[in-house]
């Protein structure tokens, strides 16, 4: 089973203008065009058997609307591989009720991403989240390092992991781009062999520069293979999970790039879809 832990779509009728957005303030050219049709059709062509779809909320009233698509995404699971997280934003005040309704409706975790929701990770709204998600067994995954379409937002590095860690020792935490995009120096210094999970999104691929966007890929480097292998080997093969972070990287394009990594045959088994099967209890 290969599943791709870090996936994006939006609403068809959103998805064009998101996407174009997106692309625009990060001098990025998308694989695929953001829609949900666009994303199965990728999955089939890659021999992905489930996508997990991150919603992110940007201002506490769209909670709402974002988690009822949740369901609705979800109750078809079985149909189209899409299984996705929940979102919530470090300003809903009933945060607890929110969590309970997801857990209570089969969905597997949120997704939290401090520089969008401009909330250091380490802030005390996102802790009273992180440990309410931990007593609803829901996993929490978050935007790990800086954002390319964020320059010099440091919300999400780090610096402000180590101190969740310590504190809330959260047992299902994931973080996005093999632990912090752009940090990682860091990651291998101060979180690799912690407790928790990274993801391969958007991290040994370098960036597909839009045309005319004036930035280099030279300006966004990716994570060298050889101190991705040194991270694996601290942190452990079975806290890998796969992640592409569509629609900005290809899903057949990662998927080739981790089996060029090196890595062995059983623990590449284990980061394209063994460990997740077992973190979301499939």
């Amino acid at each position: 089973m290969i599943i791709d832990f870090h996936t994006h779509i939006f609403p068809d009728s959103l998805a064009g203008h998101a996407v174009k957005t997106l692309a625009r303030s990060a001098g990025a050219s998308p694989y695929l065009d953001g829609t949900k049709r666009d994303l199965v059709n990728s999955m089939r062509e890659a021999g992905i058997d489930c996508s997990v779809l991150l919603p992110v909320v940007t201002n506490p009233f769209q909670q709402a609307h974002i988690n009822r698509t949740v369901l609705e995404i979800n109750e078809h699971s079985g149909e189209t591989g899409l299984i996705s997280f929940g979102g919530i934003h470090p300003d809903n005040e009933d945060y607890p009720q929110i969590l309970r309704h997801l857990a209570g409706n089969g969905v597997k975790g949120i997704k939290l991403h401090p520089v969008f929701q401009k909330t250091s990770l380490d802030d005390i709204r996102y802790m009273r989240i992180i440990s309410c998600a931990c007593e609803n067994d829901l996993a929490v995954l978050v935007h790990g390092g800086w954002d390319i379409s964020h320059p010099g937002m440091d919300q999400a590095c780090p610096r402000h992991v180590l101190p969740v860690l310590d504190t809330l020792r959260p047992p299902k935490f994931i973080l996005a781009h093999m632990g912090g995009w752009g940090c990682w120096d860091q990651v291998e210094a101060f979180l690799a062999g912690r407790d928790l999970w990274l993801d391969t999104a958007f991290s040994l691929m370098p960036l597909r520069p839009a045309p005319g966007a004036g930035k280099m890929p030279g300006e966004y480097p990716p994570l060298p293979v050889e101190q991705f292998l040194r991270i694996v080997k601290r942190h452990g093969p079975d806290r890998i999970l796969f992640g592409t972070d569509s629609p900005w990287i290809g899903q057949a394009e990662m998927i080739r790039c981790l089996e060029e990594t090196g890595l062995s045959p059983e623990e590449l088994a284990a980061v394209l879809g063994g460990n997740a099967a077992r973190l979301l209890q499939l």
